[in-house]
């Protein structure tokens, strides 16, 4: 069986009707996950409610500072509102957001447990948020949380983080690149949002990799950056947890960037993960085209199952 962590309370973080960042997302993935061959071999789970975790707040706050979180608190607790011109809150954003993180524990938690991957089907996404702001669609940093709570876990001593949304995780970046302990890698369009990942930034520890990827570039681009860049420096940095900010914006079809990624090469992505360890949490991050989006998702998921040992 393999875990999906989701909840439909994620759908309450509404963002506006023509955001590109909304609800439906999650019941695109969800339909598309349900209508597989290997639907039966999925086990939904729902996230743990932030009341049973009392942790989820001392986790956010060595990342977050207590005056931003109240800052989301109190746009929620108001109505709603925006961090900035791209990242509406809602009146339950801030609730669901908590429950993201949650979520992302949880998915730390599940493969810590088993030794096998499971996707964290959640939502605001989280890699853009820095440490004292929210932006482009994100709240709370939920991989670099997730980061920093597995390294609190019996035998974890190294955490990697691979992004591969077609956008630079500038705030996981922020987050985590003083951190001998935590590797950061990421695959981009160069120049778009936010603008940020250069080649030369390596962190504090030669731990961050960033390879910025030109409009257009395909699946063989990609795999040439995977063969020749991502895999030595994931090989050599020997993590004992591998966690993806698994976001589906870098499809052809995508209307946010220009890269040339079909659905399917997502299952490839994959694949090369599961080369390095089964100790994997995808979590998500971007993609809105909702087509696209699903079937990259439903991709990740089936290579995993297809490669179950």
């Amino acid at each position: 069986m393999f875990p999906i962590i989701f909840s439909e309370f994620f759908m309450l973080h509404e963002t506006g009707r023509l955001h590109p960042e909304r609800p439906e997302r999650l019941s695109a993935i969800v339909e598309a996950l349900e209508a597989s061959p290997w639907a039966d071999l999925l086990d939904w789970q729902k996230p743990t409610p932030v009341e049973k975790r009392p942790g989820v707040m001392a986790q956010i706050e060595q990342i977050h500072p207590q005056s931003y979180i109240e800052t989301i608190q109190q746009l929620a607790v108001k109505g709603g509102g925006h961090v900035d011109p791209d990242t509406p809150v809602s009146r339950l954003s801030y609730d669901v957001a908590l429950l993201a993180v949650s979520a992302w524990l949880d998915g730390v938690d599940r493969v810590l447990s088993t030794g096998t991957p499971a996707f964290v089907l959640a939502r605001p996404p989280g890699h853009h948020a820095l440490s004292s702001r929210g932006m482009g669609f994100c709240l709370f940093s939920n991989a670099a949380i997730a980061a920093h709570y597995a390294l609190e876990q019996p035998g974890i001593e190294r955490v990697a983080i691979l992004d591969w949304d077609v956008h630079h995780g500038n705030g996981t970046q922020a987050i985590v690149e003083n951190n001998p302990n935590i590797a950061y890698c990421s695959l981009h369009q160069w120049g778009a949002y936010p603008r940020t990942g250069a080649a030369k930034e390596r962190g504090a520890h030669d731990n961050v990799l960033n390879i910025p990827m030109v409009a257009g570039s395909t699946v063989a681009h990609y795999r040439q950056a995977f063969e020749n860049e991502v895999m030595p420096f994931l090989q050599n940095f020997q993590p004992d947890l591998l966690i993806v900010s698994a976001g589906y914006d870098a499809n052809a079809a995508d209307p946010l960037a220009g890269i040339e990624l079909q659905p399917e090469d997502f299952g490839l992505f994959t694949d090369y993960c599961l080369t390095l360890t089964r100790r994997i949490v995808f979590g998500l991050e971007g993609g809105y085209d909702l087509k696209a989006l699903a079937k990259s998702v439903v991709a990740t998921v089936e290579r995993c199952l297809l490669q179950k040992t």
